[in-house]
Parts: structure tokens; C-alpha cells; sequence
């Protein structure tokens, strides 16, 4: 186990049920020997956790002789999430439980320029479809994580002027969910938080430190400092895309400025560059497509870009030191070509102190890494102490009254 012992005035049944998040059998006696609680103790917070159904019996633990100890663990069916991540042109849906394993998921064609009102609309209509798919219904859910791609105010869930989703502009999402979704927790963030989260829970969950960084017709970044998720003051932190290249010269930026990372070396500006000496080409399987046949002006328009993004990582570089940096979004997929032009830059102006155990990878998740981040979101939420300690005092107070 990955805990350290607390004090054991602090450990209340929230705090216990932690101990039970890597979804493996436990001992009262091994519960005891991690928090220091007495067994009594133990036993008195368990009893809740049962209650609630959170905490249930598991197979019976090795033995040296004599009685074998009862196991106990947590049940990760107790309560689903929906799980959603919206791009710029398509919505994907999963249910997934409590340890984020997808029961069912859906992926849907819709334009973020529809506005929230139908865009939602039509994420409630998957997450009614998937449950009903797999015997459920939307009382059995708890919680619904939800990645937008735009700037995300993440304490009201409600977007911040997203450049490319008119109409999205301080939505209230939450209260709009929760018309079709009464009883749920709500919680929204910016996609490419969610696709930090998901790349380390499959790929990383050992690592502390890792930015994850997003290339497409957008770019951004999720960072994890300290084994989580940075937001920054008001959610905008890793929003790089926006950071002015040295050699950004002029290029207008769909954001105002001029030179932005994101005007040099994304997906459209990719595109631009090809297009100007070479075939014409209009989305990024075009871009995949010549250069996987070798077209040289392809190779070179997206090692450039590998190198720009690679100037604005160097820095970050500087602050967070990470010790992974995963390259996704979907001009990862040109693969090593992005991926030398990162390296190439990252490599040769960090300091050797920085840089000697830093990897840089391609995205192993992939386009499931929004829609598993949102389910990690959920479970988060779900299974916080705080979140846990208010259920047992309710049950406690309904129990008295």
C-alpha cells in the first residue's frame, strides 16, 4: 500500500474507505496497522461504509493457521458514472463504474457550434440509451463528468469564453444537466484536463509529475504536479496554445493575438503550410495520409510544428519538471515525425538536470483518454472523503430520526 498513516483522529470513515481505492481485498488488521485505529474503531467506521453499501465482504485472506481473517473491499458497482467528452465535432458517452471500467460507451457526430442547449440535449439522450443498454437507469448514476473544449471555470462548471463554442459562453452546464439528471453531482471541466487524467490512469498511475499535451485544431495541456491535477487559480492553467512564439511573427490567432502556438503549429496550421507547396489538403487524415506515403513538405510542416510545440515545452519544462510528457490529440497520430520535432527542442535546451529522466511519448489511451478522464472525475468526486463522510451523517440523521 501507497499510504502514509495519519493521525488517527483524522480518520474517519471517508478517509478509510481511501484505503479501499485500489479495489483489493482488506483485513481489519491491515486497516488497523495502516491508520492505527483500534480494531473497535475500524469496525464502528466499516459498519457505515456497509451501511451505505459502499464496503462489502470479499473472499477469505491466506492464513498461517487458525480462523482466516474476513476481507473486505470495495464495490465499484455501488454507484456508475457518465462519463462524456465533447470535441469540436463529435460527443463521446461511456458508463463506467466506481474503479472507471466502461461498461458501455458510444461515440456521436455533433458540432459544438450547436449550442449547449442541443448539444447537452443530445448527451442526455446517449447516457438514457447505454444504461438502458446494460439493464440500468439513470437513478443508479451518481455522478456525470463532462469535458468541454474550451476554458472551463471549473468551481461553477460553467464554460469561460470558448473560442470555438458560440453560444457557450457562461452556461450554466451543471443546472442544465441536472434537468434531465436530478439527483446527480455535475462536474465540468476542460477536455484536455480530462485527458490527463485518463492517459494516467491506464498508461501513468505511478507517475507524479506528467503533462499531457493536446494537438489538434486546438492545443493545450493538463498537467499533474504532485500526483494531481494543477487547474490554477480560475481552471486556465496548461492553456499553452496561447503562449507567443519567438518566431510567431504575425499570424493572426483565432484568440486576438498574433504568433500564438496555437496559429504555428496546429492541425489548420498544418494544413496551411502543406497547401502552400504542395497537394491540398482539408483535415488531418490528409496530413497522416502524406506522410506516411513520405511527402517531403508533409514530413517538414509537421517536424516544425513537433519543434514549435517544443519551444513552449521547454519552459514548462523549467517550472514543473516533469518526468513524462505525453503527446496526444489527433496530430499525435503522424507519430514520430511530431514527436522528433518535441524532442529535438525539449532535449537540447532544458537543463541536463531536467531532462535526463524526462520521456516524451505518444499517447497510449488515445480518443478514449477525455471520455476515461470524465470517469475519473466522477469516481473522484464520488468516492472524496468529504463526499463520503456527508452520506454517513445523513444516514446517521435519518437513522436517529
Amino acid at each position: 500500500m501507497n499510504q502514509l498513516p495519519k493521525p488517527a483522529g483524522l480518520f474517519g470513515a471517508g478517509e478509510l474507505l481511501q484505503l479501499f481505492r485500489d479495489f483489493q481485498p482488506h483485513t481489519k488488521a491491515e486497516l488497523s496497522e495502516w491508520t492505527g485505529l483500534s480494531r473497535s474503531t475500524i469496525t464502528q467506521r466499516l459498519e457505515s461504509l456497509i451501511q451505505l453499501g459502499l464496503i462489502h465482504p470479499a473472499s477469505s485472506a491466506a492464513s498461517t493457521g487458525g480462523r482466516p481473517s474476513a476481507q473486505l473491499e470495495l464495490d465499484p458497482f455501488q454507484r456508475l458514472i457518465a462519463a462524456v467528452d465533447f470535441g469540436a465535432t463529435h460527443v463521446s458517452v461511456a458508463v463506467c463504474t466506481l474503479d472507471v471500467r466502461i461498461l458501455a460507451a458510444s461515440e456521436r457526430e455533433l458540432s459544438i457550434t450547436e449550442g449547449p442547449e442541443v448539444a447537452l440535449a443530445v448527451m442526455a439522450e446517449e447516457v438514457r440509451s447505454l444504461l438502458h443498454s446494460i439493464g440500468h437507469t439513470a437513478e443508479d448514476v451518481g455522478a456525470v463528468g463532462i469535458g468541454l473544449p474550451g476554458p472551463v471555470e471549473y468551481s461553477t462548471g460553467k464554460p469561460a469564453k470558448p473560442p470555438i463554442m458560440p453560444g457557450w459562453d457562461a452556461f450554466d452546464v451543471p443546472e442544465r444537466v441536472k434537468r434531465d439528471f436530478a439527483h446527480v453531482a455535475v462536474l465540468v471541466d476542460n477536455d484536455v484536463n480530462l485527458m490527463a487524467l485518463g492517459e494516467r490512469h491506464v498508461a501513468f498511475p505511478d507517475v507524479e509529475n506528467m503533462i499531457f499535451l493536446k494537438v489538434a485544431t486546438g492545443i493545450g495541456s493538463g498537467i499533474i504536479a504532485g500526483g494531481e491535477l494543477q487547474r490554477g487559480a480560475q481552471g486556465t492553467a496548461g492553456d499553452i496554445g496561447h503562449v507567443q512564439l519567438t518566431g510567431g511573427g504575425d499570424i493572426q490567432c483565432r484568440c486576438g493575438y498574433t504568433g500564438c502556438l496555437e496559429a504555428v503549429a496546429s492541425v489548420p496550421a498544418v494544413l496551411s503550410e502543406i497547401n502552400g507547396g504542395g497537394p491540398a489538403l482539408t483535415n488531418v487524415a490528409g496530413i497522416i495520409e502524406a506522410v506516411d506515403s513520405g511527402h517531403v513538405q508533409a514530413i517538414q510542416a509537421v517536424r516544425q510544428a513537433g519543434r514549435d510545440v517544443g519551444e513552449v515545452l521547454t519552459t514548462c519544462v523549467s517550472l514543473i519538471n516533469p518526468s513524462v510528457i505525453v503527446i496526444g490529440g489527433s496530430l499525435s497520430r503522424a507519430g514520430e515525425h511530431l514527436l522528433a520535432g518535441v524532442r529535438e527542442v525539449v532535449y537540447s535546451r532544458s537543463m541536463p538536470l531536467a531532462s535526463q529522466q524526462l520521456t516524451i511519448e505518444q499517447s497510449i489511451v488515445g480518443r478514449e483518454a477525455g471520455v476515461i478522464g470524465a470517469g475519473v472525475l466522477g469516481a473522484n468526486y464520488l468516492l472524496s472523503p468529504d463526499v463520503i463522510d456527508k452520506l454517513v451523517t445523513s444516514a446517521v440523521r435519518q437513522a436517529v430520526g
